[in-house]
């Protein structure tokens, strides 16, 4: 869904800038996905009995390229069947020979400035998918655990101020402690001064270690010592920095070679070459029972002092979900912060603008902190690390190996061999804006579409895809990627949910295009879930939901629905009832594409230059539409796509369809009226349909289309497609305030006759008597221009001004400005019969207001209730109110008759 609403949204600005005569390109593509396409991959192999490694790594690429082609293949279909208007012939895929040429280009010359390099760091390790990843692509969860208060037992006779000759410190961590290097202290902590410099003896591995004085300590927290374990804590990697201390790695490193690949098992198993006595068992033993075992022999010694709960922050790895172990590699890295200053100068110059400006917030919070970005994976599937290795260890990085060998003054003797890991997939994605187009060849695409105008995007990946793209877009090429950032907010359910499978709340586009029955619905959510009882309450949420499944609306209603619901990068509840009101709008266009038809085919549109005459109404619905045009334009020029669509959805349902159609009835089956009038009237018709048309076609290309092939010669357009037809321009000469005012009140006039015969329940079909009090000299000429018209569609015998001096007889009164439109109600209804309609439904209403008004008194309810119920409850009772009050007013009326 966050796809579909990205795609509508790109599309919508893309077809308008092309109908205004721009140079577009919206070039389509896919990222390879390095780490989420593996994981799918090895996932099938697995059921197959089989992994990667049983491959080696050049069969398994096989495989991969196999799932990609059906895969993306996938996606294509998708983006074809919403009608993205993209240029085909130029899609690219970050695996593409171009573009992986200009990843090893861009990687040389980073190197090269000094802005690339490897280097031993602690890295967010995935023990699941056995690779680092960035801090971007870590997730912290909120969950409950504990903390461990554990003894260290001091050495050499020391003993703290109170005479404990032991040291506590806390962990949520325990098996850690296996790594330890030091216990810190605050520098100005009375309790521990004359214990910094001496020792403490580490249990279990009998490691002596030292008592240090750090600022990192928080003297009011727990009891002012921390285990320091630099090896396995980013916060202790800086402390140990300060403190040289030693870097003790607890887990395995099982580095092997298999199918000349260099694979690390690292899943969390403890090392067996852990700096001090290991005891026995511990070896291999996985991270989680060696922190049960770690605690069991703690408490046999009486070493641990109590076990608290505790609320802590988790990282976990976005794609495996599995909980992320610090652990110190080497790995290859970005250099940021010179190229975060270049990156954020462009944005405070206003050469890049966010739309909306607040996220410009977020992204400078994050580039002013920026740190250096871990670009290497230990994958397969990516692009390989142009760098190569000898026998002495010693790293050289080129375009490829001969190129080395020319820049190094390599022998051939000497054996190199290539980096086994591949560069994050971010890494080729921040190229995308000019890798995309030739780079680094100075290509026509190049200079004629870089830097391009407009990244859409939602907020979640500002700093994945938008931040890395301005980085390397202004050091390689000199120029920024692109000009406005438009930030969308993120699709969730009708209650505010994020859509995830687990929930069972996933909407695809293609079913709400196509429609899907309900058991395809329950299939589709449920299939492959391990866990009955969440399928089982999966399937009763979407039973509830969706009774009969989803119908078919078409791609023009989900395409203006997801258009009428981007606002100013809030998140958007999507509601599928707003996806059935603009399936009925697509509808209303249709059938008054098919009343236009019937009223101007094989008839004088007056296009070839002919004499028209324009009436009122012509000139007022014209008129309109030129307020239209501008307010579109105006709209989308701000990125508004909200108020673009709702303006047009105004103009066509209620002034075009709702008003304008029936007012041009009488005129057009008028066999008295003049040929120039009627020529005038179809011209209007199909002309203003056309043009309604254009305006509508970046929103629902579909549609537009096909009624445009058929209207566009009745309106004198040609052409082969509406996609090429010029975007309407605002004409201030059209404006006519004079016809505007006439049919505003043409139009009130009616609406007072047709409240009057609501609320007083007189039939559409009888004629009734009307008379005007405190009518103006302007409104009685607008009755003179318009009687007729006001007589054929309001269904009035006559109309008639009060004389002076004149009473009027009791009537129902509405207002036009300050004239009163008065029926008289004598002979129009059935007293009695009408007052006991009234009493009865007032009864009902009371009933009504009593339940739902005891319901919301009781104590017992509101307390428990969801909020929202509540809520719902609220507005009942109001609405049952408002609805009584106004049938009591009502019946009050009729009673005086």
């Amino acid at each position: 869904m966050g796809h579909g609403f990205n795609n509508a949204i790109m599309d919508a600005l893309i077809r308008w800038r092309r109908m205004q005569g721009r140079n577009t390109l919206w070039q389509p593509g896919t990222d390879h996905a390095g780490i989420a396409t593996q994981m799918v991959v090895e996932r099938q192999l697995a059921a197959q009995g089989t992994s990667r490694h049983d491959l080696g790594r050049e069969k398994f690429l096989e495989k991969v390229w196999q799932w990609k082609e059906e895969s993306g293949g996938n996606i294509t279909r998708q983006i074809r069947r919403l009608g993205s208007s993209v240029d085909w012939s130029r899609e690219r895929f970050t695996m593409d020979d171009g573009l992986s040429e200009a990843v090893k280009e861009a990687f040389v010359r980073l190197h090269e400035d000094g802005l690339i390099y490897r280097g031993k760091r602690l890295v967010n390790w995935d023990t699941k998918l056995h690779t680092a990843i960035s801090d971007l692509e870590v997730e912290n969860h909120d969950e409950k655990g504990h903390l461990w208060h554990l003894r260290y037992p001091l050495a050499d006779g020391c003993k703290t101020a109170d005479g404990l000759d032991y040291l506590v410190v806390a962990t949520t961590r325990p098996e850690t402690m296996l790594g330890d290097a030091a216990v810190a202290v605050h520098p100005e902590d009375e309790r521990y001064k004359n214990l910094i410099g001496r020792h403490v003896m580490l249990p279990l591995v009998n490691r002596l270690i030292p008592i240090v004085a750090d600022d990192y300590v928080d003297l009011e927290f727990g009891t002012g010592c921390v285990k320091i374990t630099p090896a396995h804590d980013f916060n202790d990697y800086e402390v140990g920095k300060r403190h040289h201390l030693p870097l003790i790695n607890i887990f395995d490193q099982n580095a092997c070679v298999l199918a000349r690949a260099q694979v690390f098992n690292i899943d969390g198993t403890v090392n067996d070459k852990i700096d001090g006595s290991l005891p026995d068992g511990y070896a291999h033993m996985d991270r989680f029972d060696a922190r049960k075992a770690i605690v069991a022999e703690f408490e046999a010694m009486s070493l641990l002092e109590k076990i608290d709960d505790h609320a802590l922050k988790v990282p976990r790895g976005d794609r495996s979900g599995t909980i992320i172990e610090p652990w110190l590699t080497d790995q290859w890295y970005v250099s940021t912060k010179p190229l975060a200053e270049k990156a954020i100068a462009a944005v405070e110059s206003g050469e890049i603008q966010f739309v909306p400006k607040q996220y410009e917030n977020m992204y400078f919070s994050w580039m002013r902190d920026i740190q250096d970005w871990c670009i290497s994976r230990q994958l397969w599937w990516g692009h390989r690390i142009p760098a190569w290795y000898d026998e002495a260890g010693n790293v050289y990085v080129g375009r490829d190996e001969v190129e080395v060998r020319s820049k190094y003054n390599l022998c051939n003797n000497v054996e190199l061999r290539q980096d086994e890991d591949v560069l994050d997939t971010w890494f080729s994605s921040g190229l995308w804006t000019f890798s995309t187009l030739g780079w680094p060849q100075q290509t026509e695409f190049l200079k004629t579409f870089h830097p391009t105008d407009v990244l859409v995007t939602g907020f979640d990946i500002i700093f994945f895809w938008v931040a890395r793209m301005i980085m390397l877009s202004t050091h390689l090429t000199g120029q920024i990627p692109f000009k406005t950032v438009y930030v969308h907010g993120l699709v969730r359910d009708g209650q505010g949910q994020k859509m995830s499978k687990s929930k069972g709340n996933v909407l695809d586009p293609l079913d709400i295009v196509d429609g899907i029955t309900l058991d395809e619905l329950l299939t589709k959510r449920t299939s492959g879930m391990m866990q009955p009882k969440l399928a089982e309450k999966i399937a009763k949420q979407t039973r509830a939901e969706f009774p009969e499944g989803i119908a078919s609306y078409g791609t023009d209603a989900l395409r203006f629905t997801f258009c009428s619901l981007a606002s100013t990068g809030r998140d958007i509840k999507f509601d599928m009832g707003r996806v059935e009101g603009y399936r009925n709008f697509c509808n209303k266009i249709w059938n008054a594409a098919n009343f236009v038809f019937e009223n101007t085919e094989g008839k004088d549109t007056g296009v070839n230059g002919e004499p028209v005459e324009l009436s009122s109404v012509d000139r007022w619905i014209i008129s309109a539409l030129q307020r239209t045009e501008a307010e579109v334009t105006r709209q989308l020029e701000a990125f508004r796509f909200d108020l673009a669509a709702q303006a047009l959805y105004e103009f066509i349902w209620d002034e075009y369809c709702a008003w304008y159609l029936e007012l041009v009835k009488p005129l057009l089956w008028d066999e008295t009226a003049s040929v120039e009038r009627q020529r005038g009237t179809r011209r209007t018709l199909v002309r203003v349909l056309e043009t309604a048309l254009r305006l509508a076609h970046p929103f629902m290309p579909f549609i537009t289309e096909e009624i445009w092939q058929r209207v566009a010669p009745l309106a004198g357009k040609s052409g082969p497609t509406l996609m090429l037809q010029p975007w309407p321009e605002f004409n201030p000469e059209r404006i006519d305030e004079a016809a505007e005012g006439d049919i505003e009140w043409v139009k009130a006039f009616m609406l007072g006759i047709r409240q009057i015969r609501g609320e007083m329940n007189i039939s559409m079909a009888k004629r009734i008597d009307v008379m005007l009090g405190n009518a103006s000299a302007e409104d009685q000429r607008r009755l003179a221009d318009n009687e007729p018209l006001l007589k054929k569609l309001a269904k009035l015998e006559s109309v008639r001004l009060l004389g002076d001096g004149e009473e009027a007889p009791l009537s129902a009164i509405a207002l036009v400005g300050d004239m009163q439109v008065l029926v008289p109600m004598a002979g129009l209804i059935d007293k009695d019969a009408e007052l006991a309609r009234l009493d009865k439904e007032i009864a009902r209403l009371d009933g009504e207001v009593k339940r739902v008004g005891g319901k919301l008194s009781n104590a017992g309810f509101v307390d428990k209730a969801p909020a929202e119920v509540i809520d719902k409850e609220r507005a009942k009772l109001a609405e049952a109110e408002q609805a009584k009050a106004k049938l009591q007013e009502q019946r009050d009326r009729i009673a005086t008759l």
